[in-house]
């Protein structure tokens, strides 16, 4: 009879004796009074990985800690916090710890300032550690406590691990507490951040940007502004350009993810002009407008205000408006009412004209000289992108916690969403004559030239000027390549008759992957031998015979610079005599005691050939490819599938490009899901002529 599905086997070990086997009821307590311990409630058993982690609701541990960190010794003190800092990660060690008002005593030793160096590091961590249990609110800690935490962040700025704590609890502070927000903006500034975004530590960085975002993210909106605007200072967004973005080798996730929320979080100020709607009766508003017209045709001298001139004035205004791409000529001002874009899209316009007149001109006339159909509204076009480039950067949306897709590009200029709009509205205008498009490809050309911008992101240009030349090699035409090819790698693929066609020619696909495998067995490979102590000290080399009936091997002294000769290797094995091919942990040298068995790396290379009584070829590849070549040859030679990943990637690229290639002449013209119906029997064969 199996046991309960709740009773399992543990092996536990007490210092000083032996392991011993027990059955332990999971859903029961822990009868750790079997070792005769006083007080065994008090007690916990510990996983023994390493990770500190304990199994129990009580733990002596906890007792012990707590009077241990109050030593009057420095070196029992040390480490006593060294392991607070470790177990604090524990859950069940951490609920004990504070049931003992360890919180307050860490507080207070932080408040009283006589601990530094490396028992201020652990105390800071041991706190942080059992403050991500969230079983103690944020709330209840003092300002004197606020203080010393932020005095960290400039009075250690040498110390790393100080620092770096310090910085995670100041984040956490402002993020969980209104209250602690307020506190800790009167403590720390941004200008007091910002030396350490300049050093080399990548963590430090991220938590730097972590407590910025944090701050940014809790600042009331009027606040936020003025923090907008020392971000967007060149000096700062040189310096997270410059040692933060270029000059590390690669952005870990994390510092990724923070970079991505202070992009989402700048541009987010947009959402106040992107919700504003234009008021028809706001001179000031619908001064922007008259600017806009100014610009575009240079109209300085305005006729007169005598009543014979009104109408005239009128009729003037409303054929500038029309040329600029307005969709109400009479009144633009109505346009700019809907939300989103709002307010946001008018000023781009001005934006544009202004700082890029000679484009925003060039736009203006050359669509005002085209037939109507065929122009492009300017007006119009400039609402749609704006709205359209708010919901690409999710302007007003609040950043995600798992994504990091943050844009160097957007790091390089001050007022980096106009600039932005800037090259986008001269895309679609470029895009507007490539596809000769008239009023009733509007969407169309929107769709395409959303395609274009988000293919262009994609490639996470470093400043605006390299996202502009990317821009410029996707023309629409190019557009029309990729979407041909992605469809024909894609949708068609799954058609039936490409399917069948598939399906059709697999066999001749994999015949040839096979022809390659076998021709790799005949030119060889050399392996190392390995022993036990993973010494890499001797080599041996195997391949296969020609004719494909034996497999030449031997040892040889050194690694080999070509191809060893079939002379040159002692032993052989005939391919009648293999009975068959095992892999990873199944192969005989891997099931050896010793550091291979142990070793993952090495166990995803190992493959071993069995053959007659007992006999072995043990095998280690020198890479992943080496290993995928000699199991799929093998099995080949076995007459079994070749079922490596290289085969399934091989097949799968050979596929593709032989559909394609069988498909040219059929570029452009739909693939029926379904074959032609049979046509009905002709009434009579009297068309049939007789040979005979």
């Amino acid at each position: 009879m199996p046991p309960p599905a709740d009773v399992v086997k543990v092996a536990i070990e007490w210092p000083g004796a032996f392991p011993k086997l027990m059955e332990i009821d999971q859903v029961k307590c822990l009868y750790l009074s079997r070792w005769s311990l006083t007080n065994h409630e008090y007690y916990a058993l510990q996983h023994a990985d390493s990770s500190n982690f304990y199994i129990t609701e009580k733990a002596q541990t906890a007792l012990q800690l707590h009077e241990r960190i109050q030593s009057s010794s420095m070196d029992a003190k040390l480490e006593a916090l060294k392991d607070l800092a470790s177990y604090s990660r524990d859950i069940t060690f951490a609920q004990e710890f504070i049931n003992l008002d360890g919180i307050s005593l860490l507080t207070q030793m932080v408040e009283s300032g006589t601990d530094f160096g490396d028992m201020l590091s652990f105390t800071l961590t041991a706190f942080v550690e059992l403050m991500d249990h969230g079983i103690v609110s944020w709330d209840t800690f003092s300002v004197a406590f606020i203080k010393k935490i932020a005095s960290y962040v400039s009075k250690f700025p040498s110390d790393i691990a100080i620092l770096q704590r310090s910085l995670a609890i100041l984040e956490s502070m402002v993020l969980n507490s209104h209250d602690l927000y307020q506190k800790v903006a009167q403590e720390i500034t941004i200008g007091q951040l910002i030396p350490h975004l300049q050093g080399s530590d990548q963590e430090i960085q991220t938590y730097t940007i972590a407590v910025i975002n944090a701050l940014f993210l809790k600042a009331p909106d009027e606040r936020r502004q003025e923090m907008a605007n020392i971000l967007a200072q060149k000096q700062l967004r040189g310096i997270i350009l410059q040692h933060v973005i270029r000059a590390q080798r690669a952005i870990n996730n994390e510092m990724a993810h923070q970079l991505y929320v202070l992009q989402v979080l700048t541009f987010n100020l947009l959402e106040d002009r992107m919700m504003t709607k234009m008021d028809p009766q706001d001179q000031a508003q619908r001064d922007i407008i008259f600017e806009l017209r100014r610009i575009a045709f240079d109209a300085e001298s305005e006729p007169n205000n005598s009543s014979g001139n009104v109408e005239k004035r009128k009729s003037m205004y409303t054929r500038d408006y029309k040329k600029l791409g307005f969709i109400n000529h009479v009144n633009p001002a109505m346009d700019f009412t809907q939300t989103p874009p709002g307010m946001l899209a008018l000023d781009n316009m001005l934006y544009f004209a202004k700082h890029q007149q000679d484009a925003y001109i060039r736009i203006v006339l050359e669509n005002s000289s085209r037939e109507d159909k065929h122009e492009c509204p300017f007006g119009r076009s400039s609402i749609e992108l704006t709205k359209m480039l708010c919901d690409i950067l999710k302007v007003g949306e609040l950043p995600s916690e798992t994504c990091n897709d943050f844009h160097p590009m957007f790091f390089t200029h001050d007022r980096s969403f106009e600039e932005f709009f800037c090259i986008c509205i001269q895309l679609l205008n470029k895009t507007w004559k490539e596809m000769r498009a008239t009023s009733e490809d509007f969407n169309k050309v929107m769709q395409v030239v959303k395609e274009q911008i988000m293919r262009a992101l994609t490639t996470k240009p470093s400043s605006l000027d390299q996202f502009k030349s990317k821009l410029q090699n996707l023309s629409y035409a190019e557009i029309l390549k990729l979407r041909q090819s992605e469809r024909m790698s894609q949708e068609d693929f799954q058609s039936r008759p490409i399917l069948e066609l598939k399906e059709k020619i697999q066999p001749e696909i994999l015949e040839l992957i096979k022809q390659q495998r076998l021709n790799r067995l005949v030119e060889g490979t050399c392996f190392r031998k390995l022993n036990s102590r993973r010494r890499q000290d001797k080599f041996w080399y195997c391949r296969l015979s020609p004719n494909h009936k034996v497999l030449h091997y031997g040892d040889l002294e050194e690694s080999p610079q070509g191809e060893v000769p079939h002379d040159s290797l002692q032993d052989k094995l005939p391919v009648a005599d293999i009975k068959a091919v095992v892999t990873g942990k199944d192969c005989p040298h891997m099931k050896e005691k010793g550091a291979l068995k142990q070793n993952k790396e090495v166990l995803e290379l190992a493959f071993s050939i069995l053959y007659d009584s007992n006999g072995q070829l043990n095998f280690i590849a020198p890479d992943k490819h080496e290993y995928c070549v000699w199991t799929d040859g093998l099995n080949a030679l076995l007459g079994k599938d070749m079922m490596s990943e290289l085969t399934r990637n091989d097949l799968d690229t050979l596929l593709s490009m032989e559909i394609k290639l069988r498909l040219l002449d059929l570029e452009n013209i739909q693939i029926p899901d379904a074959p032609p119906p049979i046509p009905k029997e002709p009434s009579n064969y009297d068309f049939v002529y007789d040979c005979n």
